[in-house]
């Protein structure tokens, strides 16, 4: 039985589309908005829905989703929580990968066993948890793939040819590459650079690569699109939700209009490479 991350990815793949993967922050700014903007955003083409579960200290974050997390705390919004936002989610959509992101503490408080099933129970397909290096992630690894949950690992710039090897080996699902050096929402993003550390990442997994941290518009999402299997886009996504945490009645629908511009975007520039044959 397949994944619905690898279901998803190959449907992509035949039909030569990039996937579109839209990070949000669990109950940011309140618990009650979370699920509708995760249907809207599938509704406007995003392909897989990365759910970041909140936490008081979330040191690969700069301060646009620091801030979403202290918003969605604020709300006292848990690990649990965000289980129970997923299983509301599937309560209507069984189709849409999500991936929860996030930092190993609220996992160890639940345990990994309980966590795995728990997450399973309600639809979770993949997980990311950031400080967790797969030398010392064996038992939450086996926990997940036992409960038929991809362990999803993170690649950086720096990472050597054996780091990529060693990660690759211990990831499900797909593989999710930092495409710059510092914390999410950094300005540095160098396309070069990214299409060189694809080259050797693939040369290692046949896994789904995408890639995140700096994609903060069409236009750098057109440019992934054509290199990457996935365009996760984060900050930028959260930030305008965080500019309209006073008016939240604005968030779903600006939210998704957003992700359709960059749906667009991206189907545009993957049609016109794949017709002039310049396609990955």
């Amino acid at each position: 039985m397949t994944s619905r991350l690898a279901d998803r990815f190959k449907a992509l793949k035949t039909q030569g589309r990039t996937a579109l993967i839209p990070f949000i922050t669990a109950g940011d700014p309140e618990p009650r908005i979370t699920v509708p903007l995760m249907h809207a955003l599938v509704e406007a083409g995003a392909d897989v829905i990365e759910l970041g579960v909140p936490f008081s200290d979330p040191m690969a974050d700069g301060p646009v989703i620091q801030k979403a997390s202290e918003r969605a705390l604020a709300h006292h919004v848990s690990l649990t929580g965000v289980l129970a936002m997923v299983r509301d989610f599937r309560a209507q959509d069984p189709h849409t990968p999500v991936v929860l992101m996030g930092y190993l503490n609220p996992v160890e408080v639940m345990g990994y066993d309980r966590f795995a099933a728990s997450a399973h129970e309600v639809g979770v397909d993949g997980a990311v948890t950031v400080d967790l290096p797969p030398e010392e992630g064996q038992e939450l690894i086996a926990a997940l793939r036992s409960h038929a949950i991809d362990p999803v690992f993170l690649l950086a710039p720096t990472s050597d040819s054996e780091r990529i090897r060693r990660i690759v080996q211990s990831a499900g699902g797909f593989v999710y590459y930092v495409s710059l050096r510092g914390v999410t929402g950094a300005a540095n993003f160098d396309l070069t650079e990214v299409v060189q550390k694809l080259r050797l990442i693939r040369a290692q997994t046949h896994l789904p690569v995408g890639v995140g941290f700096g994609i903060n518009s069409a236009e750098m999402a057109a440019k992934v699109a054509n290199v990457a299997d996935a365009v996760i886009v984060g900050s930028a996504l959260v930030g305008r939700i965080a500019a309209l945490a006073s008016q939240p009645q604005r968030i779903v629908a600006e939210a998704a209009a957003f992700i359709g511009q960059l749906r667009a975007a991206m189907d545009n520039a993957t049609a016109s490479a794949t017709v002039s044959g310049v396609r990955r």
